[in-house]
């Protein structure tokens, strides 16, 4: 009975920390995507342009210079495409009255890089799309 036990625990263990850490990645895309959303929405209300910010040193975004959110430690950018490069360590995206965006594509992981997450940002129609990668 023991063996059984200490065998289904050895299977069992490994895919919980595996779907935690998955989990992990995946509300930090969607909140970041949630964010790119609502600064859109703000950009067509308010009728002028907002920016959302990358720090890859702090491992944060900041959303129209009123917030930052800090990514939990062990999740990553592992690359950003698009959007403006400010220096080394930061990328600005704008998000227009009309609806259209700095287009680019930012992909967050897991420290061990196993699972990660793309947002995807349309620079025309403004659209903002979260995807599993492997």
């Amino acid at each position: 009975m023991l063996l059984l036990i200490g065998v289904s625990m050895l299977i069992v263990l490994p895919n919980i920390a595996k779907g935690l850490q998955e989990r992990e990645v995946r509300v930090s895309a969607l909140g970041l995507a949630a964010a790119a959303r609502d600064l859109r929405s703000r950009a067509l209300a308010d009728g002028e342009p907002h920016q959302l910010v990358l720090d890859f040193s702090q491992n944060s975004y900041r959303i129209a210079r009123l917030k930052e959110v800090s990514l939990p430690a062990d999740v990553k950018f592992i690359s950003v495409n698009g959007g403006e490069r400010l220096d080394r360590d930061r990328t600005r995206f704008y998000f227009y009255p009309n609806g259209s965006s700095l287009g680019g594509e930012i992909r967050l992981a897991h420290g061990e890089q196993s699972i990660s997450y793309r947002i995807r940002l349309e620079a025309l129609t403004g659209r903002i799309e979260v995807s599993r990668t492997n």
